[in-house]
């Protein structure tokens, strides 16, 4: 299993998008607003949520070796 090493910055960019994702989600299921109102704002929250995402995760997993945790070899021991 690879080991992944995520800022907090990095981290709190993550918790924040999938919960507007989540928000966005329960707004369209929800019925609390009219339904224009709803559908509008949940998938504006839904939309933020996925544009958002998608370049964090393809940050955090596309580095490769450079974001997993240094070998033995790679520390010169």
């Amino acid at each position: 299993m690879k080991e992944r090493t995520v800022s907090v910055p990095e981290l709190a960019l993550v918790a924040a998008t999938r919960g507007m994702l989540g928000a966005g989600l329960g707004l369209l299921l929800a019925g609390r607003l009219s339904d224009d109102q709803r559908r509008a704002v949940g998938r504006s929250l839904v939309a933020v949520g996925v544009v958002t995402t998608v370049p964090l995760l393809m940050e955090i997993f596309g580095r490769g070796h450079e974001g997993s945790v240094p070998h033995r070899t790679d520390l010169g021991v």
